[in-house]
């Protein structure tokens, strides 16, 4: 793996990001394939959206089908037919969701599977070991995650040892092809964020994710978080924000020097009849949508957009037809694409370096408070 920043707006920053699988451009986001799909998509209405790396989760693929089915067929890429960038979520966050199926202990966590019961075992090593055999291109260690609120006390043991599996983690790599990303823990407590970055730094990893926001705390309690975590990583090496988040999170993070962004938003809300557009969220199931016959966004260029109306949607949605879903994740997925195209622009048109003019037009306000 390699990064180079090649412009920077006061912290924020664009670059480029080369993987096995190709080159991404940064700030990025990327979409949630957990279990080797994007919900309502496939690998080429993915890509059409301007999706650039996508994101598996090991936790899910270890249950259903299991690390050996896709090594049979050569790996995750050829596996679902994605051959752009992969990167994989270790199933830290899945095993803190399951709190009455779980025991977290310095050894590692022994957990139940929600899906039929049976019993399992994760340690930062055995991780490591399952993301080797499914081959993304990026894999995250393991991490003990809190939900927030919580003591200084649980949110510091917790810290703690999701340090000292990241040296596990670190000691356990076998392929240097793959690229390994530490996680910085911490809570709401600077303290604690900057111990971790600290010595999560000083374990050596390829990236750095800001981890154990998003669970809990208010937007104004995370934005000064990302903050100072931002500060503590080296400059050198992409900064990845796990799970955020809404247009405003993405524009406040980039802003702050987050590189990378991956959230099941977009792909969440389309299922449920909510687009979302420039002029907020809407929520096709309403029946004032029964005879809006516009876009769903007028400056969108989604195939959603181009051929469809809000109306006709709107039926799809009522009918529980499926394809309502599908036409609301692409126009949705298109939509944050075009939100961190527009982003890479306004830092490289800063900096003076031309930069091609996003597909769609899509014009931010900043958000108050934040200048990028």
């Amino acid at each position: 793996m390699k990064f180079q920043v090649i412009a920077q707006k006061g912290a924020a920053r664009a670059g480029v990001l080369e993987l096995p699988h190709g080159a991404v451009e940064t700030p990025v986001f990327m979409p949630v394939g957990t279990l080797a799909t994007v919900k309502a998509m496939t690998p080429r209405d993915v890509e059409e959206s301007g999706a650039q790396i996508i994101l598996n989760n090991a936790f899910h693929l270890h249950l259903r089908p299991g690390a050996e089915v896709v090594r049979a067929v050569g790996g995750l890429h050829r596996f679902q037919g994605w051959h752009r960038p992969i990167l994989t979520d270790s199933g830290g966050f899945q095993v803190f969701s399951l709190a009455k199926l779980r025991k977290i202990s310095d050894e590692g966590v022994h957990f139940q599977s929600p899906v039929d019961g049976s019993k399992h075992f994760f340690s930062p090593e055995s991780v490591v070991a399952l993301q080797e055999t499914l081959g993304p291109d990026i894999a995250m260690i393991l991490d003990d995650v809190v939900a927030l609120p919580a003591t200084f006390d649980d949110t510091a043991r917790a810290m703690r040892r999701s340090v000292a599996w990241a040296q596990r983690a670190s000691s356990a790599r076998t392929r240097s092809d793959q690229a390994v990303f530490g996680i910085v823990q911490g809570g709401l407590h600077e303290e604690l964020r900057v111990e971790s970055a600290q010595a999560t730094v000083g374990i050596g990893f390829d990236g750095y994710a800001i981890g154990g926001l998003s669970v809990g705390e208010t937007p104004e309690e995370m934005y000064p978080m990302v903050e100072v975590c931002c500060r503590a990583l080296p400059a050198d090496r992409p900064r990845y924000l796990m799970g955020v988040g809404t247009p405003r999170d993405l524009r406040e993070a980039v802003a702050r020097g987050v590189d990378m962004f991956d959230c099941v938003l977009p792909t969440r809300l389309a299922r449920h009849g909510v687009a979302i557009t420039q002029d907020g969220n809407l929520n096709l199931l309403n029946a004032r949508f029964k005879t809006d016959f516009a876009p769903l966004d007028a400056a969108c260029q989604c195939l959603a957009c181009r051929e469809h109306s809000r109306a006709y949607i709107h039926h799809l949605l009522k009918c529980r037809e499926m394809t309502g879903a599908r036409l609301l994740t692409m126009h949705n997925l298109f939509f944050y694409q075009a939100v961190m195209r527009r982003l890479r622009q306004e830092i490289m048109l800063a900096a003076q370096i031309p930069h091609p003019a996003p597909r769609t037009p899509i014009l931010l306000d900043t958000p108050p408070g934040i200048t990028l």
